[in-house]
């Protein structure tokens, strides 16, 4: 069993999956367009272009999304998602990544648990704690 993220980008999600494409060298396996399903779409309202489902891999863990109820800006709260790289320099490229067009919740800095260690809140709002190295 293991737990899998979700995220709900209402009407962005093709933008986010541009940007973490970009910012983390995410590798897209599956998109599906609400046009594109079998079925009808069972949310009412919802653009024919707005994504239904994807799922996106940024190194070994996989991360589903979607455009949700597309409805406008969404609110990631009570969670965020954690990053896990092997060395500061990695830290520092994928932090500066995520902060463009976000907001610096802490900067990268060495601290009693990790080589660096930073918290950042990318421009969809979702957050993300950035960390390299055990001490």
């Amino acid at each position: 069993m293991y737990i899998q993220p979700y995220l709900f980008f209402d009407g962005r999600c093709q933008e986010a999956l541009d940007f973490y494409v970009s910012a983390l060298g995410a590798k897209v396996e599956m998109s599906m367009k609400f046009k594109d399903s079998p079925e009808p779409p069972q949310m009412p309202g919802v653009s024919g272009d707005n994504i239904m489902h994807s799922s996106f891999r940024i190194g070994d863990s996989v991360v589903m999304a979607s455009d949700g109820f597309g409805k406008g800006k969404p609110v990631f709260q009570g969670i965020s998602l954690s990053l896990a790289v092997k060395s500061v320099a990695e830290a520092d490229r994928y932090f500066s990544a995520l902060a463009k067009g976000g907001t610096i919740q802490q900067p990268l800095e060495q601290t009693f648990f990790a080589s660096s260690f930073g918290m950042v809140t990318d421009k969809f709002g979702v957050p993300w704690m950035v960390i390299a190295g055990d001490k």
